[in-house]
């Protein structure tokens, strides 16, 4: 077979879980096998003989081809009700508006806060934030669809919406939407450019390099790179009353421009525009969290991190790590993600103990993020084809507890 023994059993086990998120149990009963050697499989741990595929994929619903397939399959998690809702406000289908008149721009800027604190700093924000989005899409979008006379209030409810957006964008991301997430960036981009507000459409373009990263293609991500040099441009000809927030933009861009040269093997670009373009801009600003972009030279120095692990330089990326300070970070996702790459590190050195940690440590900072990531699930699986005694049943306890198996 073409297709690596890890990649089939990631996709056994995706359109189980996806068809009706059966258990292996049933699953292997139907087609004739051991619940143990369905485990197996699905753990990269055997190659099943062509007849055996043939009936898994006829259990699962699915054509032979997508279980041999080499589409990447991005999550194993099927949406929740409080996703759909979410998903139902974006499409204009949201709850009921609350109130007979619009909210304020003051009300609406009070509560985007609170859903950014969320989703920032809290330890469930995708359960919190599924609860706190669906109501104030509704309300955000009516108060832009009031009108009025009042140029300064309608240039508030603009800002709040292109901030809105820009979360959500964030939120349809890591839920495996990238079409919304899509979607969302563009909103965000037009709010801020009817605001005519440089920075939020700096930040905005910001928000769609991020998209444009998420993809797996060559082209997307050289796409981020050409968008966060262009609104970089256009944001040095057009200078902002709010300077500092400007410059703190502009970091977070060439951060974007970083991460894209390192996605395309340039890590001798993406490490001198960190130390070139993104250190001293940091510096000069310091740890802010302008239009929640978490930029500064901490946020830089993790960024150092990330180039250092694509280049597979494991030993590099940990003496980095043993420099960083993690709590100067205001975002409990960039914490996570930070964690995680460190995590893949000592995987690349095979580390067994120290993953082990690093993914337990996860589990308490952010258990919902833990769950979604497909690295995480991919450290996991590598450790239980691996992993020493000592530890297989943590793992196996890990595995289970993130519904990974």
């Amino acid at each position: 077979m073409g297709s690596a023994p890890f990649a089939i059993g990631r996709r056994v086990r995706h359109y189980r879980r996806k068809n009706g998120n059966r258990s292996q149990a049933a699953v292997a009963g139907l087609c004739g096998i051991s619940e143990r050697y369905l485990q197996q499989i699905e753990a990269g741990q055997k190659v099943p003989s062509a007849d055996v595929l043939a009936r898994l994929a006829a259990e699962l619903g699915v054509p032979l081809a997508s279980l041999l397939s080499e589409d990447h399959v991005d999550s194993d998690l099927p949406p929740d009700g409080a996703e759909a809702e979410v998903v139902r406000a974006l499409m204009g289908c949201g709850p009921r508006p609350s109130g007979v008149e619009p909210p304020t721009p003051a009300q609406l800027r009070t509560r985007l806060e609170h859903a950014w604190r969320i989703w920032q700093s809290s330890k469930w924000r995708f359960s919190e934030a599924a609860e706190t989005l669906p109501s104030l899409v509704v309300d955000v979008e009516r108060a832009r669809r009031s009108g009025g006379d009042d140029a300064k209030a309608r240039r508030e409810v603009l800002q709040v919406a292109a901030d809105m957006y820009g979360l959500l964008r964030s939120y349809c991301r890591r839920t495996g939407r990238l079409d919304l997430s899509l979607m969302a960036a563009d909103r965000a981009l037009r709010a801020a450019e009817e605001a005519d507000d440089p920075v939020r459409v700096s930040a905005a373009k910001w928000n769609l390099g991020h998209v444009l990263l998420s993809h797996r293609d060559a082209d997307s991500v050289e796409e981020a790179k050409e968008v966060a040099l262009l609104a970089i441009e256009q944001l040095r000809r057009r200078p902002s009353t709010v300077e500092l927030q400007a410059r703190a933009v502009e970091g977070a861009l060439e951060l974007v421009a970083a991460v894209s040269d390192a996605r395309c093997g340039r890590w001798w670009h993406a490490r001198q525009r960190l130390e070139q373009r993104a250190a001293p801009l940091a510096k000069q600003v310091g740890e802010r969290n302008v239009q929640w972009t978490v930029f500064g030279p901490a946020n830089v120095h993790m960024h150092a991190l990330s180039i250092e692990m694509l280049a597979g330089e494991a030993a590099k990326g940990l003496a980095l790590a043993d420099q960083i300070d993690t709590s100067r970070v205001p975002s409990r996702e960039r914490r996570f993600t930070f964690t995680l790459e460190v995590a893949r590190c000592h995987d690349l050195r095979r580390d067994d103990a120290a993953v082990l940690l690093h993914l337990l440590n996860l589990e308490d900072l952010a258990p919902e993020d833990l769950k979604r990531s497909a690295l995480a699930r991919e450290l996991v699986g590598s450790l239980q084809r691996r992993v020493r005694p000592t530890f297989r049943r943590q793992v196996s306890e890990l595995a289970e507890r993130l519904q990974f198996v």
